[in-house]
């Protein structure tokens, strides 16, 4: 070629510089993790070399591609900007996408006109894959983005049953080594607030609260378990009638921090010292649990790693239109600090 080219070059002359195969280098320019350090390297020294510059939208028209994420939460917009799970998912997925060419579309759905509307998007293709965040055991969206054959992901899943690939974390696992916890530390009157329980995270961390209660021997009430809905006021509510139900509590294990924090208002307006009098523990390892008084013991999930993993798994998916579907669980960490 004697240093020079004539026309554009193209993506095949870019895999013959590299010496790769022409899937791979479609996999670097689409930002695929799925490449190794080396493949990559070269690849992008070739598109350097020949001065290769994808034409997307030939590209996107070619392969039915729209270089577009949705990222749904449905849920209002007070719980997405009171709740520090979801900025902390949002920060991973952005930080995993930042260097590839995807743009990604923020959705909210609270009615169930707005999820309608949305499944007609869906169904016109006009975004390459879904991320769907706070998943709900009765969301008929993951049914209709199989149906549509849509590459997606879930944070959490609708059961241990998922057919949508998603990203979770050990919740059962978190909850079990919380209340080990404050039974380890001589209490016996161990109450949980759990999540709504039309989730499945919920359900695992109430799994895990009985698993521990089960595994100390301990025979407890069922008026020892009140419903929250992961919101401070929530947390407020199940506090005021566990306490109304048994006065006696020394120990509340709260499914998320913000619930945790609702509780902690309460016990300190009846007088009741944390940890003397009540032992606590939280989880998510959030801020609140940090700036709480005291700092707040707390089960520590990956929630940006989470985000990160989401992306990273729906990137592979639309780069390679697999069927198969990836089911990961991240570990979890009690995180022990003034509460307990």
């Amino acid at each position: 070629m004697n240093g020079r080219h004539s026309g554009r070059p193209t993506l095949e002359e870019v895999a013959v510089r590299a010496g790769v195969g022409r899937g791979t280098v479609s996999r670097v320019i689409n930002g695929s993790p799925r490449v190794s350090d080396r493949a990559k390297a070269a690849v992008e020294a070739a598109i350097a070399e020949l001065g290769y510059v994808p034409n997307r939208a030939a590209r996107a028209l070619a392969g039915n591609r729209t270089d577009a994420i949705a990222l749904v939460i449905p849920e209002p917009e007070t719980r997405l900007f009171a709740e520090p799970y979801f900025s902390d998912i949002i920060r991973g997925i952005g930080a995993e996408l930042a260097d590839t060419e995807m743009q990604l579309l923020l959705t909210l759905i609270r009615t169930p006109k707005e999820r309608s509307r949305f499944g007609q998007y869906l169904a016109a293709h006009r975004v390459d894959g879904v991320l769907l965040v706070s998943v709900h055991e009765d969301d008929p969206l993951p049914d209709l983005l199989e149906q549509l054959e849509m590459p997606a992901v879930l944070n959490g899943r609708r059961s241990d049953l998922e057919s949508v690939s998603y990203v979770d974390a050990d919740n059962v696992g978190g909850a079990r080594a919380a209340v080990a916890h404050l039974v380890a530390r001589g209490r016996r009157q161990v109450a949980t607030i759990t999540g709504p329980l039309d989730m499945y995270v919920a359900r695992c961390r109430l799994d895990g609260y009985y698993q521990a209660v089960g595994q100390a021997g301990l025979d407890l009430p069922q008026s020892l378990v009140a419903g929250g809905d992961f919101t401070e006021e929530g947390g407020r509510r199940a506090m005021r009638e566990l306490l109304a139900r048994q006065p006696g509590i020394d120990g509340v294990f709260a499914a998320s921090d913000v619930m945790a924090a609702g509780a902690r208002a309460v016990l300190r307006e009846l007088g009741r010292r944390v940890p003397d009098d009540v032992a606590m523990v939280g989880f998510e390892d959030s801020a609140i649990a940090r700036h709480m008084d005291p700092a707040l013991s707390s089960v520590r999930q990956p929630t940006e790693e989470m985000g990160r993993t989401m992306a990273r798994v729906l990137m592979e998916e639309i780069a390679e239109r697999a069927s198969v579907r990836r089911h990961v669980v991240l570990a979890t960490e009690l995180i022990q600090r003034d509460s307990v």
